[in-house]
């Protein structure tokens, strides 16, 4: 055990963003026209079958789910992060909202031209699944809510519906191998993979 002279030191910070290392997930949303729109999100949490997103206001995913309560949360692997960041600077929102424009975003409709992956059916959604991401949930919109102390980001429940997941990751039918599945990290605005595996907890099944 470490000495009281060997534990770092804390001080109080004011950072700008909290994105202190969270999976990155590509969301998949209906558009009017029955096109779909890719929005690269990286807040998200799941407990067993609801994912909890976290949508920022005035763009084109809140927009859709609103319209249409479906979506698929695609979840890439580190070696598809170049694609992930060729959809940073685009949105779906014509025109782009003023907020967005400030920070340098463009209007883009063809989100799968721009990041060069390929739009794969669902089976119970309407959104498509992205082939090349290892992990693809459809999911249903069940609730959105809009935090009074945080007006500019809705927190949006969804269920799981289907599950995919590519072969290569897979241990057993129902169990993804965690020595050979690592989901892209968004770590303070900077893309990683997993390190080396340090353990596991008592409940894991494999």
């Amino acid at each position: 055990m470490k000495t009281m002279d060997q534990i770092p030191i804390s001080k109080v910070i004011d950072p700008k963003i909290l994105y202190y290392g969270s999976a990155v997930i590509l969301l998949n949303t209906l558009n009017e026209d029955g096109t779909v729109n890719i929005s690269p999100i990286s807040s998200s949490w799941a407990l067993g079958d609801c994912i909890i997103l976290g949508i920022g206001l005035g763009g084109k995913a809140i927009e859709n789910i609103n319209r249409h309560p479906e979506c698929v949360i695609n979840i890439p692997s580190p070696s598809l992060w170049e694609n992930v960041e060729q959809l940073a600077p685009y949105t779906g929102k014509d025109p782009v909202p003023d907020y967005k424009r400030r920070l340098g975003f463009e209007y883009e409709k063809e989100k799968y031209r721009i990041c060069g992956l390929t739009s794969s059916e669902s089976i119970s959604v309407k959104p498509t699944r992205i082939q090349e991401c290892p992990i693809q949930i459809e999911a249903k919109v069940q609730h959105i809510r809009i935090p009074e102390y945080s007006p500019h980001f809705a927190v949006v429940e969804t269920q799981a519906i289907q599950v995919h997941a590519h072969e290569n990751i897979l241990i057993s039918e129902n169990h993804i191998d965690p020595s050979k599945w690592s989901p892209l990290i968004y770590n303070f605005r900077h893309y990683f993979g997993l390190g080396n595996q340090l353990g596991k907890t008592f409940r894991a099944k494999t």
